[in-house]
């Protein structure tokens, strides 16, 4: 079957309000059982992170809604050569949806006003947003739309407010030795950032500037190795199957935090760079390249914590990526989940360093239940 080129012609953000340092971020989430965290300042250490945004007001209320800030993110995309009415497939990928139903993509389509399209969301976590990408990435390739966006956008901060979490155990002792066990919830309040970034998807290239000509986009899963690590709306049974929310009671829902996020630390610490190199391996392996041969790797990381520890499982493998080719923005932005990759290609993209012909490979894991996606652009 004959395939189209696809290519990334234009990438915007929307990151709201204003960015908020390591001491203010209580002031915005509030403080369990009223107490300053103890462990904040050691998560920060570990994860790097330095500002992030929220799309809230000092003390908790919403500014904007998760819908709303994909809009804000979309409507930068327009101009006098593409306009709203224009769009044929709008994919978004996000975990922090504003409602269980509707679909995420539907209700910002409501909001723009703009045309009967084709609208879609997939599930997920992280990987929410590079889902998205490929399903427009096929559907320009197969001919059957001209354009797409795609892209991710999160509202996590009102997840993260303390009245959402049942009163947890100090375990500062535990941190200084166990940096893994910073990625229980508490690590999450610290870690998680609001935001949105967009692609607009074509089948034929910008005339005056680059665009990024997308190889391909390969996304495997691992859930049938491994049990649930990240998640909300159940408990654990322990053996990493959930019982879901709509199986408790009101009262086992609240005294078990079951709609906050939590996270299987262990299995986080045992798998989660194992089986992103071996998905790199993999995908070298299928597309028959080296990673000696990039020129950029934009890998999204939860945490800085994890950066040198991908270099080396990486290399174990024999797919050794140049620490100078890195390219991330974490410590700005924070983790803003399935809009974070977006978010890394956004600023190379318009960051003017780009020159025809070179490649860049962009990683996105989830840890929800272990999928890593892989995409390689080359820049025309």
């Amino acid at each position: 079957m004959k395939k189209n080129k696809v290519y990334i012609n234009k990438i915007e953000k929307f990151l709201p309000n204003n960015p908020i340092n390591n001491d203010d971020i209580e002031s915005y989430l509030g403080e369990i059982n009223q107490q300053k965290s103890k462990a904040r300042a050691l998560i920060l250490k570990n994860n790097g992170i330095k500002t992030r945004y929220y799309a809230l007001e000092k003390g908790g209320k919403s500014t904007h809604t998760n819908s709303e800030i994909a809009v804000l993110a979309i409507n930068k995309l327009f101009d006098e050569n593409f306009t709203n009415k224009d769009i044929e497939l709008l994919a978004l990928g996000t975990s922090s949806s504003d409602q269980l139903i509707p679909a995420h993509a539907q209700m910002v389509q409501g909001l723009l006003k703009n045309c009967e399209l084709e609208a879609i969301t997939p599930e997920g976590t992280c990987n929410s947003g590079m889902l998205a990408l490929k399903y427009a990435f096929m559907s320009v390739a197969l001919g059957e739309v001209k354009n797409a966006i795609a892209g991710g956008s999160e509202k996590l901060s009102s997840w993260m407010l303390a009245k959402n979490f049942k009163e947890e155990s100090d375990k500062v002792l535990e941190l200084k030795n166990k940096p893994y066990i910073a990625f229980e919830r508490e690590f999450l309040r610290w870690m998680l950032s609001d935001g949105a970034a967009v692609a607009l998807l074509q089948n034929e290239p910008n005339q005056n500037k680059i665009s990024l000509e997308i190889n391909w986009v390969d996304v495997i899963s691992y859930s049938n190795e491994l049990p649930t690590c990240l998640y909300s709306g159940g408990i654990n049974d322990g053996s990493g199957q959930l019982i879901p929310w709509r199986d408790l009671t009101k009262n086992e829902i609240n005294e078990n935090s079951v709609m906050t996020l939590s996270q299987d630390v262990r299995l986080l610490s045992e798998n989660i760079i194992k089986y992103g190199a071996k998905a790199l391996k993999r995908v070298v392996e299928k597309y028959n390249f080296s990673t000696q041969e990039l020129n950029y790797f934009l890998p999204h990381m939860s945490s800085e914590f994890f950066r040198d520890k991908i270099a080396e499982e990486s290399e174990n493998v024999g797919c050794a990526i140049p620490k100078k080719i890195w390219f991330t923005n974490l410590t700005k932005v924070g983790n803003v989940g399935s809009a974070s990759a977006y978010l890394m290609l956004e600023e190379l993209f318009n960051s003017g360093k780009l020159k025809k012909g070179q490649k860049i490979l962009v990683m996105s894991p989830e840890s929800a239940r272990f999928s890593y996606a892989y995409v390689m652009l080359t820049v025309v």
